[in-house]
């Protein structure tokens, strides 16, 4: 990074200054923010050379102060050149530590990375996090990797160079090199955002540089399936045992709101009586370690039923025999084709049906449904009731029908009113609003 570098020697005048010798300090000048540094020597004022940051005179006492200030010059100015060559960040005070041999340790932003995502992955063997999660900020690191290469030619870069401008250019760079969309782009840039609050903790920088950055993200179409949809797969008899298997838990999930990792690790003893006297499911969140609580639907304790008996199941203690995701994915392809249902089946959309279809259509208040799904926040649940035309039309259904008996009880009104005076007048559109 190119800097403006400037060193000065001069006479620093203590308070109370009479007369007699000053010490001689050297001033070190980046961009205009300057670090003192004591030479440990003195010089009389009227023996000073200002311009020339020297003693005067040719006697040996004045050639040894010179030649140890040229000395001294020469060391500063090497310790600016080696930090330039390490790329590290280059500032009054780094030069001055560099000198004295007090140099900070210098924290990188690939550095940074690779041990949040070493001890993310030492979390994801525990359970603590989904491999899904690690898989992104992996994918983050090879992101900025190619960023420093494409923009800086460098393979890594100093944490406290990370400026507002950095942050931009990446933005730029995963929308046009990457051709990621606006909600990918500002997934990996929350990400980074995460990296960077952790170095600000660890005390490697001293502000935020995403302070003040706006993360701009599209709407996206949160798609679920009709009862109409639910029950053509319901209904549906596949000839395999593994097409059956895999369409028992996906619905399990739409009448529970449990992910693939919830359902995966759920156990017949997380099935207990609730405050009703009927079966609950309690169990946690594993991605927000939330409670969970959820009653359970006929079609759920059916499904349940079904495979407490399962050599996996006792063998495991599970509830369910859950294949892997990957699998589960594959087969949910067939599951669709066969039952004519023309969406994507996953486990996001069977979530978004228990919170659709399931839940809030049936006229279960949202605090309910967000407390079922395990949601920290009622916002992440908004997002459901936002996406459903069905529940608008449901709501407005009341409205709709007290306007319409008005309107018709108003033209009937001025029919018979408008027969009465003249029968040969017709009534005019706009009368019938008047009407009522």
């Amino acid at each position: 990074m190119k800097t403006n570098f400037n060193l000065l020697f001069y006479l620093k005048k203590p308070k109370n200054y009479v007369k007699g010798a000053i010490p001689i300090y050297l001033r070190i000048t980046v961009d205009g923010k300057p670090a003192e540094l004591s030479t440990s020597r003195e010089c009389e004022p009227e023996l000073w050379n200002a311009k020339a940051g020297h003693i005067e005179g040719t006697k040996e006492e004045a050639k040894t102060l010179n030649s140890y200030l040229d000395k001294m010059k020469a060391g500063v100015t090497a310790s600016h050149t080696q930090l330039c060559k390490e790329d590290a960040e280059i500032t009054s005070q780094v030069i001055k530590s560099k000198y004295l041999g007090k140099a900070e340790k210098m924290h990188t932003i690939c550095e940074a990375i690779k041990i949040h995502n070493k001890n993310m992955a030492e979390l994801v063997e525990k359970e603590d996090y989904a491999e899904g999660t690690l898989k992104r900020f992996e994918i983050l690191e090879r992101h900025v990797k190619d960023y420093l290469s494409f923009k800086y030619q460098k393979s890594d870069l100093n944490i406290r160079s990370i400026d507002y401008e950095f942050i931009d250019g990446f933005d730029f760079y995963l929308h046009t090199s990457k051709d990621n969309g606006a909600n990918t782009a500002s997934k990996h840039l929350k990400n980074l955002g995460k990296i960077v609050r952790i170095c600000l903790k660890n005390k490697w920088i001293s502000s935020d540089p995403f302070l003040g950055y706006k993360l701009t993200s599209k709407p996206v179409l949160r798609n679920y399936l009709t009862l109409d949809e639910l029950q053509r797969i319901a209904d549906k008899n596949f000839t395999t045992e593994r097409l059956s298997q895999v369409r028992d838990f996906f619905l399990f999930s739409c009448y529970t709101g449990l992910s693939y990792a919830d359902v995966k690790k759920l156990k017949l003893s997380d099935i207990r009586i609730g405050i009703d006297g009927q079966n609950w499911l309690f169990s946690y969140r594993k991605k927000t370690g939330t409670q969970l609580a959820v009653p359970l639907l006929p079609v759920a304790l059916d499904i349940l039923n079904r495979y407490k008996n399962y050599p996996f199941c006792i063998n495991y203690d599970r509830a369910l025999p859950i294949s892997s995701n990957q699998k589960m994915n594959e087969y949910l392809v067939e599951i669709a084709d066969l039952s004519d249902v023309y969406q994507t089946l996953g486990n996001r959309i069977a979530k978004r049906t228990f919170a659709t279809t399931v839940t809030l259509l049936n006229g279960v208040p949202i605090e309910s449904v967000s407390k079922m799904m395990g949601h920290t926040n009622i916002r992440t649940t908004q997002l459901y009731a936002k996406m459903m035309d069905e529940k608008v039309s449901k709501d407005m259904a009341p409205l709709m029908a007290m306007f319409t008996t008005s309107f018709e009880a108003g033209i009937k009104m001025m029919e018979a009113k408008e027969t009465a005076e003249s029968p040969n007048l017709t009534l005019v559109p706009e009368q019938y609003y008047k009407a009522i």
